[in-house]
């Protein structure tokens, strides 16, 4: 196969120098390669779904149509509890802990995180003849031209290292989560509105930090805006004779929590259950554009979020943050619980922060109405996409992907996954492996008290098939189960790869 070779220049220190950026093989003929395209919520939690919570208060259609067409996977596990790194994970099948990003998230300012010469999925996918979109947030660092400070930005001219750079032919994206300034969007790294306005701070649901807001961007427009944007790039790319890939990472139901005015009222749950329905409304677009086009039967959809919600639980029409309510930790089948049984909430380490909802419809090879109940990471994505189109991931790229193809035809297979790492916003780790789960610190690591410190004892071993809620650690009673699971984190930990 010939190999492009691919330069950047940049300066360090006042030297110009080349960077090898990567090889990437040359489009090929992608033959009848189907269509990919991912959906990725931004802090939608395991039991904000009906089709995973039957009694859930909060109607979803759409996203039920998905799970009654495809396979409802119930034990998928964002890499992160928080989304950056979750972002990162998803994008290049590699845990976002073993780049500089070693807890946290960017924020609207930061520069590039993903390496120059990563092989990213988005990439491949173009090396063997993919057409590429993201619409969307990105969240993955972009590189402003600055003047001075990381406010004082010119933003007349394009953003280096942004999602074009990336692999992505077309991209029309906000810079990070919607609570971040700057608010603008960018179409090809390219400002669309400049900002000529601030966005004053606004508190909880509809939280917002003060910041610069773009001539064109109004809040409450955001989701129908990137939704034009993602059924015209399904649209264009309709009558092509090669396959297209699109990443629609949303905004939502992440803060703010705005609904448009057309969805206020459609659940006696408050905002964020009217938020959810928006949501899924516009998955519900995304699906009846694929049907108009004629394109269902040779797509395979996937939707998933990046990390649990924030909430813990609506009640009547009140919104309780999870800070504050530790009260609503308790899950009952009469009352909507974001999270579902599941402990804790985004940013933990608990299964709450990164146990996720995980869809994926595709006609004629996924048999409607099926579960499965094994253990999956969205780093696994890439290797699935490679296995489904039939070619190889180079050595150096998707060291944490693992394909799960064989399960969407046969969901009762036996996958032989390595243990599955999880990581909190602070930095606490935790090894899944069957059953078993070793959480490596003495507490969530993240937003639910005790917070704990990561490597610091005791740590927790939870049975998950008999105690999903992680109430009962069985770290004294079985101790061999945890020295072993502790040998193999440090092994995946320490070697650079698990893959």
């Amino acid at each position: 196969m010939i190999i492009t070779v691919l330069f950047r220049w940049f300066t360090i220190n006042g030297y110009l120098v080349f960077l090898f950026a990567s090889l990437l093989p040359t489009p090929v003929d992608a033959g009848d390669s189907p269509n990919l395209v991912f959906i990725l919520a931004d802090d939608m939690g395991y039991g904000d779904i009906q089709a995973y919570h039957p009694k859930s208060k909060i109607p979803t259609p759409n996203l039920n149509r998905l799970a009654h067409e495809g396979m409802r996977f119930t034990d998928a596990h964002a890499p992160s509890a928080v989304c950056t790194p979750t972002r990162y994970g998803l994008l290049t099948g590699r845990y976002c802990w073993r780049s500089r990003l070693k807890r946290g998230v960017l924020n609207g300012y930061s520069d590039h995180l993903i390496q120059e010469d990563r092989l990213t999925l988005p990439r491949f996918l173009k090396g063997h003849g993919y057409h590429t979109g993201v619409v969307g947030k990105w969240h993955l660092g972009l590189d402003f031209h600055r003047l001075s400070n990381h406010e004082d930005i010119d933003y007349t001219q394009a953003v280096r290292w942004g999602p074009n750079d990336f692999g992505f032919e077309y991209s029309y994206i906000i810079p990070a989560s919607l609570d971040f300034p700057p608010y603008v969007y960018l179409e090809n790294q390219q400002v669309t509105g400049l900002p000529d306005k601030r966005q004053a701070k606004q508190p909880f649901p509809a939280y917002l930090r003060e910041g610069p807001i773009g001539s064109d961007f109004v809040m409450e427009d955001c989701l129908d805006q990137l939704t034009d944007k993602a059924v015209g790039f399904l649209e264009q790319n309709s009558e092509s004779e090669n396959p297209f890939f699109l990443y629609m990472p949303l905004t939502a139901p992440h803060k703010p929590v705005l609904p448009h005015a057309r969805f206020k009222g459609h659940t006696n749950l408050g905002p964020y259950g009217d938020f959810i329905v928006q949501c899924d409304a516009i998955v519900g677009r995304v699906l009846e554009a694929l049907d108009a086009l004629n394109l269902k039967g040779n797509t395979m959809v996937v939707f998933s979020s990046d990390n649990g919600s924030f909430m813990r639980r609506l009640n009547d029409s009140s919104v309780e943050d999870h800070v504050d309510d530790e009260s609503a930790q308790a899950y009952r089948a009469d009352r909507h619980t974001s999270n579902g049984p599941l402990r804790g909430t985004k940013g933990d380490v608990w299964e709450a922060g990164h146990r996720v909802p995980f869809l994926v419809r595709f006609p004629g090879s996924i048999k409607a109405g099926s579960a499965c109940q094994q253990t999956i990471c969205l780093t696994d994505y890439y290797a699935t996409v490679a296995q489904l189109i039939d070619r190889d991931i180079p050595s150096a790229a998707g060291e944490d992907s693992f394909s799960f193809l064989s399960l969407l035809h046969a969901p009762e297979t036996d996958h032989h996954r390595p243990p599955v790492i999880h990581h909190s916003g602070a930095g606490m780790f935790a090894i899944r492996d069957g059953r078993w789960k070793l959480v490596l610190g003495s507490g969530s690591g993240g937003r639910e008290q005790p917070r704990g410190k990561a490597f610091e004892k005791p740590f927790a071993l939870f049975d998950l098939k008999a105690d999903l809620s992680e109430k009962v650690n069985l770290i004294e009673s079985h101790s061999e189960v945890a020295e072993l699971l502790e040998r193999q984190f440090w092994r995946i930990h320490e070697r650079g790869h698990s893959r």
